[in-house]
């Protein structure tokens, strides 16, 4: 097949072009619109590989939230004058932000859940304090009042604080979630950002723009960062729940059974 090639390639070589620099892929000058390369780029090939729509939509968060930081840098005293006037007059809540003399400003942020694994949270006082995982409710929403530099590292660790939660905040993850052009965008925000600026940026309006937070997503679960009491709980849940799925199979079966022996002590002719 080589030699072929090889002689096939001499004898049309006038009419051979080469169509791609990073694999050297060569084609008849007139097949040359016929063909589609998938090629890996070399390195050095300039070719940029695609996108599918979860990176293209990252890729567009992320380069909002650099635009963001860029903007910060950039705003003076007066423009976060101006920028908290408007938002406080746009908000229909009364979770306004507040001017600080220093050049700081305070605010409220609202946070929605949507955790997929049970949290531990701590209960009682003293000795009879415990911990007991449970499942929180998805979509709720908790508010938090924030500073201008509370970081989103901050936030998470105040926002599992107000629910008792005794999990390491490394577990979760904070995101922004915005619309545009009817299309809805999730982008997971670095620890240095700073929630409240953002807010401030997209405006009061929640429907276009909010948080969400969220377990990280590592791929596979690392069971060995939990701790034995967290461990012994999900397999507390895993127990509960397969007893249910248990308890459903029985019922249904005993509810064939009872049919079955209905239909065979029925009288003859009977519906």
């Amino acid at each position: 097949m080589g030699a072929a090639m090889c002689k096939l390639s001499v004898k049309f070589g006038q009419h051979m072009k080469k169509n791609n620099p990073g694999c050297k892929y060569t084609c008849h000058s007139q097949c040359q619109h016929r063909v589609v390369l998938d090629c890996q780029p070399g390195h050095g090939s300039t070719t940029e590989t695609p996108l599918n729509q979860d990176q293209l939509n990252n890729n567009t968060q992320l380069t909002n939230v650099e635009k963001e930081r860029e903007r910060r840098t950039q705003l003076s005293s007066e423009e976060i004058r101006q920028k908290v006037e408007q938002y406080n007059a746009l908000t229909k809540d009364h979770l306004k932000m507040t001017l600080i003399p220093n050049g700081e400003y305070t605010g409220f942020i609202k946070v929605q859940l949507e955790l997929k694994r049970p949290v531990t949270v701590r209960g009682g006082t003293g000795p009879e304090a415990g911990e007991e995982a449970f499942y929180l409710p998805q979509g709720s929403a908790n508010t938090l009042h924030v500073s201008s530099e509370s970081t989103v590292k901050q936030v998470i660790v105040a926002l599992l604080r107000k629910f008792t939660v005794a999990d390491n905040p490394a577990k979760y993850a904070l995101y922004k979630r915005y619309s545009r052009e009817e299309q809805v965008y999730v982008c997971k925000l670095a620890e240095v950002e700073k929630p409240l600026y953002l807010r401030l940026v997209a405006g009061p309006d929640a429907d276009t723009f909010g948080f969400v937070l969220r377990e990280q997503q590592t791929g596979e679960v690392m069971w060995d960062a939990f701790s034995i009491p967290e461990l012994c709980n999900f397999l507390r849940f895993l127990e509960k729940e397969e007893k249910e799925q248990e308890d459903a199979i029985r019922r249904r079966y005993d509810n064939y059974r009872q049919k079955l022996q209905e239909a065979l002590h029925a009288p003859p002719g009977a519906p």
